[in-house]
């Protein structure tokens, strides 16, 4: 019997959801729904099959830093470069400087309640 097949979402509390939702979706283009969600489909017939990735860290990691909260969310994007250069048009704290890895390139924001979100292009063709 298969358990667990992947991510069916990531749930966390805000001090002002709407508010929070609204940044989400003007800065990383979220479709962010009435309801307050956004809901992502992996793969298709017309598109590459996409993945979520769930891991766990140790207590005392800083990758997460600056942020304090327990948690960071990772985005897929196509254009890590150009949407970090928007970001900092629009005034969003960005932190740190972009890497890259065989895994593809990573870049990190800070949303408004100071949670960290990591920004990752994959590798050519993945």
């Amino acid at each position: 019997m298969k358990r667990v097949t992947g991510i069916g979402g990531i749930f966390f509390k805000s001090a002002d959801p709407k508010a929070l939702g609204a940044w989400y979706r003007d800065h990383l283009g979220l479709d962010v729904t009435d309801w307050g969600g956004a809901i992502f489909e992996w793969g298709g017939a017309d598109s590459a099959k996409g993945m979520t990735i769930w891991s766990p860290f140790k207590q005392d990691t800083t990758y997460m830093a600056p942020s304090t909260s327990s948690f960071m969310l990772n985005f897929r994007v196509a254009d890590l470069d150009g949407l970090l250069a928007t970001l900092r048009a629009e005034g969003c704290n960005v932190v740190g400087e972009p890497q890259t890895s065989e895994q593809g390139k990573f870049g990190w924001v800070l949303d408004p309640e100071g949670n960290k979100v990591e920004l990752w292009e994959p590798p050519a063709g993945e």
